[in-house]
C-alpha cells in the first residue's frame, strides 16, 4: 500500500513538472486607455475587489505562472476584461456604459461579484455590506449620469 502511494505521488510530480513545459505565454498588462471615473472611496473598493479581473492593472500572483493554474487564471482575467474593463472605459458608448454600470450593480448586489473562487485566495477582496451598498448606489447614480435620457423615468409615471 505504501509503495502505491509513493508511485502515485511520483506520477503527480512528473505530470506537474511536464506541464511546466507548456505554461503558456504570460499576458502581462496592456496600457490603461481611459479609466472609469468614480469617487475615491468607490475606486478604492473597486481596485481591491474588481481590478484584478476587470482592468489592465491585474496583479499577477506567483501561481499565475504555474500550469495548469496559469491557464485558468489567464482565462478568468481574459473573460473578466471581455465582460467589463475599467481600463478601456473609452471603448464603450454611453448606452453601453449605462448597461455595464447596471450589470455591475446587479452582480454586486446579488453577491455574484467578486466570484467565490476568487475570494478563496483573495480574502481582502470580500465586500462588506456597506461596500456592496456603496458600489450599487454609485453604479445606479453613474448610470443615470451616463445616459440620463435612457434611464430617466417616463413622464407621468
Amino acid at each position: 500500500m505504501k509503495n502505491r502511494l509513493g508511485i502515485t505521488v511520483l506520477g503527480v510530480v512528473v505530470i506537474a513538472a511536464a506541464l511546466q513545459v507548456f505554461p503558456g505565454e504570460h499576458p502581462g498588462n496592456p496600457a490603461v486607455e481611459e479609466e472609469i471615473a468614480a469617487p475615491p472611496e468607490v475606486m478604492s473598493v473597486m481596485r481591491r475587489a474588481c481590478y484584478d479581473c476587470h482592468s489592465h492593472e491585474t496583479a499577477w500572483p506567483w501561481y499565475s505562472r504555474i500550469a495548469p493554474v496559469s491557464w485558468l487564471v489567464r482565462r478568468d482575467v481574459r473573460e473578466g476584461r471581455r465582460h467589463l474593463n475599467f481600463s478601456a472605459w473609452n471603448r464603450y458608448d454611453p448606452e453601453r456604459r449605462a448597461h455595464k454600470l447596471e450589470e455591475l450593480g446587479e452582480e454586486v448586489e446579488k453577491g455574484a461579484m467578486p466570484m467565490k473562487i476568487y475570494l478563496t485566495l483573495h480574502g481582502d477582496a470580500k465586500l462588506t455590506d456597506a461596500e456592496r451598498a456603496l458600489l450599487v448606489d454609485w453604479a445606479e447614480q453613474a448610470m443615470r449620469e451616463v445616459a440620463p435620457a435612457e434611464t430617466a423615468p417616463l413622464a407621468g409615471n
